[in-house]
């Protein structure tokens, strides 16, 4: 609740900026002089790229909650048991133990948009971000793909 409390408190001021941002566009871009619309135009097209990641993200993090969501009502969700740090960070050895059993899930499953959503939170657990972040776009073309044949 307190994340999406945040999200929407970000989502307020982005808008916000949006609506001064646009508006200085504008203004830039009536002005006679050409360097001015030029600014106008730039200062125009990274608003626009703005809320082009924006919506990208809030979609990543929408779907794979509504993923997450489904797995753990199915009881598919894996256990947070992994140990910890005294700092609560994942020791990273543990992490790479498990990480085995869903890479050969995966392997066995390449289309299962569940077993790359697991996949992803075992990269996630290994420290590794990225290969998270792209197991989970895996994972969601794959529970779109599923969701657009199911209807």
């Amino acid at each position: 609740m307190k994340t999406k409390i945040w999200v929407g408190a970000i989502l307020l001021l982005f808008v916000l900026y949006l609506v001064v941002a646009l508006s200085s566009a504008m203004q830039f871009i009536m002005a006679d002089e050409p360097l001015a619309k030029a600014i106008g135009v730039a200062a125009l097209v990274i608003p626009l790229l703005g809320v082009w990641i924006l919506i990208r993200e809030v979609l990543f993090g929408t779907r794979t909650q509504k993923m997450a969501s489904i797995l753990a009502s199915e009881g598919l969700l894996p256990e947070d048991n992994l140990p910890r740090t005294p700092a609560g960070r994942i020791i990273k050895a543990s992490a790479d133990e498990d990480f085995v059993q869903y890479k050969e899930e995966v392997e066995a499953n390449p289309e299962s948009w569940k077993s790359w959503h697991r996949l992803a939170l075992a990269y996630d657990a290994s420290g590794d971000r990225r290969r998270a972040r792209d197991a989970m776009r895996t994972a969601i073309g794959f529970y779109l793909a599923s969701a657009k044949a199911a209807a």
